[in-house]
C-alpha cells in the first residue's frame, strides 16, 4: 500500500504537471512544465520543521506554505494570464498533497 501511495504523489507531483503541460499549453509546453516543476519550491517550508520528512504527517495546514490561507493566495493567481500556469502548479500541489492525507 505504501508502493501505491508513493507512486500515486509523485506521479501527480512529475507526472501530471507534464500532461497539463502538454494539453493546455501546447505551444510552449516545455516552458510550461518547468515552471509548474518550479512551483514545487513551496517544499522547502518542510526545512523548517523537525522532523523534515515524516511520511505520517499531513503538510496541508502544517507548514506554512501549504496552509488555506496561502491557498487562497494561490487561486487568486489562477485570474491573472501572468500568474496563471503557477497558480496552477501551487493549486495542483495542494490538492496533490491533500489526497495524500487521505491516506494517512
Amino acid at each position: 500500500m505504501e508502493v501505491l501511495r508513493f507512486a500515486m504523489h509523485y506521479g501527480l507531483h512529475f507526472l501530471l504537471p507534464g500532461m497539463i503541460a502538454w494539453f493546455f499549453f501546447r505551444e510552449y509546453w516545455q516552458k510550461a512544465w518547468i515552471i509548474l516543476l518550479l512551483t514545487m519550491l513551496i517544499d522547502l517550508d518542510h526545512l523548517l520543521t523537525n522532523p523534515v520528512f515524516d511520511p505520517n504527517r499531513c503538510s496541508i495546514n502544517f507548514h506554512p506554505l501549504h496552509g488555506y490561507i496561502a491557498g487562497f493566495g494561490y487561486l487568486i493567481l489562477l485570474f491573472f494570464e501572468k500568474t496563471r500556469i503557477i497558480g496552477i502548479g501551487l493549486v495542483l500541489h495542494l490538492l496533490t498533497d491533500a489526497i495524500d492525507c487521505l491516506w494517512l
